[in-house]
């Protein structure tokens, strides 16, 4: 099957200028959309929850008047197969957003000279909105995996997708990271 792919982890985020509360008090975790994979929403729940203790939030089982609220979103995306006859690059996201739109920025992924191919595209967005649903911060973290990558499992995933989101929070308004798999594992 050949040599699992673990690509770096992409990362873009946006900060309002608003931040002077961002990293503190009670925070509820929401997912607005409807996530029947338990295992996946409990591993995405308790990997960004992790993040948000580690930042300075409290976590608070249900939403409440004043409080903050960080809305998960998650994916796994086919990749089209690779053709064997040379590098090949794949688009991700196509659109492009700003703050507050809840669209992400496109990202091209470099898949050539690989001997593995990458198959499937994770990605978790957060969105930490203020009591009056004002966004404060917002980003996206996606990575490239093959299916026997370590990070094909919900677990792996989520932690390292999670990791890399919150990594120098609230990092560069607007700007893309890439972080090497490798620079989260030193982390823990």
């Amino acid at each position: 099957m050949g040599t699992a792919y673990s690509g770096p982890v992409e990362v873009t985020r946006f900060i309002s200028d608003n931040r002077a509360s961002i990293g503190q008090g009670p925070i509820a975790i929401t997912f607005p959309e409807e996530m029947n994979n338990l295992r996946a929403k409990e591993a995405f729940y308790d990997a960004v929850a992790a993040q948000l203790v580690g930042l300075g939030y409290a976590i608070a089982l249900d939403e409440a008047p004043g409080m903050q609220t960080a809305r998960v979103t998650t994916k796994r995306s086919p990749l089209a197969p690779a053709s064997s006859r040379g590098p090949v690059s794949v688009g991700v996201g196509g659109q492009t957003g700003g703050f507050g739109s809840g669209v992400g920025v496109g990202i091209g992924i470099d898949l050539g000279g690989n001997s593995s191919r990458p198959n499937a595209l994770s990605e978790l967005s957060v969105r930490i909105s203020d009591a009056n649903g004002n966004s404060l911060w917002e980003g996206r973290a996606q990575q490239a995996i093959s299916i026997n990558s370590p990070y094909a499992e919900v677990e792996a995933s989520a932690a390292a997708l999670a990791a890399a989101l919150f990594k120098d929070f609230p990092g560069g308004n607007g700007e893309t990271v890439s972080i090497d798999v490798d620079e989260l594992q030193e982390q823990e």
